[in-house]
């Protein structure tokens, strides 16, 4: 496995001091946005399409620093009930498809989406629970008219790339937002859709992300390195759903932290085994949104963390049986 790196984080750097900076820290691999919600801060896909020796030029900035790129990141709602943001979500995811076939990388990590409850809708409708039966009648609508058609489509379109892994991160507020959500997509759609296992997105809803990781299997196709802390009391309280600002602290259920100041080492050994018995053997890539420590302080502490918990080496061969 390789440590890795969400580089939104370092979006005011230019695209080289960002490679320079998370390469001396010790990091092997680079996430970098193309769109949607994390930007284009180090990449421009719709410009860099249109230049082929840019391109080159990109790759060759990653390459010499003996880094790789684990994906291209567009997260968006491209099944937004506004029309203007669902083009705007699907262009990026376009986009990013056909330049990650441009460059030879296999992952494009995006959100499922989530429609309103009618094609009238304004705004996204997520779904929480069964009744009153308005609620399972908007479900149905949103997967059998939506998300479906749409998923089915783009995974012949990222086909048409090259593209076989989709990894659609499990987030609430998104259709997909838990193993069970993912495999249901997975099973209409076809196998290039997969998880970008987020393990702080599960923690804060009251899963155990090795449950997950092995409910999942070969269909974790990229992970993300991101922890959470639960506030019990606040949460025996008000329950996990939590809508208040994440600048308030003190009074949420949980907060995103850095990982190890949410859950120690054997938590994050275990998860790491977990995923290494399901077969994967790829990046953990670090996604730093912790609000109580600095991006410098929590990118160099999440790299030793994931340094020390890592699987660097493949497997023996088990020469004591």
């Amino acid at each position: 496995m390789k440590v890795g790196i969400l580089t939104v984080l370092f979006g005011d750097m230019s695209f080289e001091k960002m490679l320079d900076h998370v390469a001396l820290a010790g990091c092997e691999a680079v996430e970098i946005g193309t769109g949607g919600y994390p930007g284009t801060a180090h990449c421009d896909a719709a410009a860099l399409l249109k230049d082929s020796a840019a391109q080159k030029r990109f790759l060759r900035a990653v390459e010499k620093r003996g880094m790789i790129i684990s994906g291209l990141s567009c997260h968006g709602n491209p099944v937004h009930p506004q029309a203007g943001q669902a083009r705007k979500f699907h262009q990026a995811w376009r986009n990013t498809v056909a330049l990650a076939e441009a460059l030879g990388v296999e992952r494009v990590i995006t959100f499922s989406g989530c429609p309103g409850e009618s094609d009238t809708s304004r705004y996204p409708n997520w779904v929480t629970c069964p009744w009153p039966n308005d609620y399972s009648d908007v479900l149905k609508w949103q997967w059998e008219e939506k998300l479906i058609p749409y998923w089915t489509k783009q995974v012949a379109f990222a086909a048409k790339h090259g593209i076989k892994m989709i990894c659609l991160e499990m987030h609430p507020g998104f259709c997909v937002y838990n193993p069970e959500t993912l495999l249901k997509l997975r099973e209409a759609c076809g196998e290039a859709i997969g998880a970008n296992f987020d393990p702080s997105h599960l923690w804060w809803q009251g899963m155990n992300p090795v449950a997950s990781i092995r409910e999942l299997g070969p269909a974790i196709y990229h992970v993300h390195a991101k922890d959470v802390k639960i506030n019990p009391i606040n949460t025996e309280c008000h329950g996990v759903l939590d809508t208040k600002p994440y600048t308030q602290e003190a009074a949420r259920s949980w907060i995103f932290r850095t990982v190890g100041w949410g859950h120690d080492a054997v938590v994050w050994k275990d998860m790491i085994s977990a995923l290494r018995l399901v077969g994967y053997d790829y990046v953990l890539s670090i996604e730093h949104e912790d609000s109580l420590m600095s991006m410098q302080e929590g990118f160099r502490r999440a790299v030793a963390f994931m340094k020390e918990v890592c699987i660097v080496e493949p497997p023996p061969r088990v020469h004591w049986v």
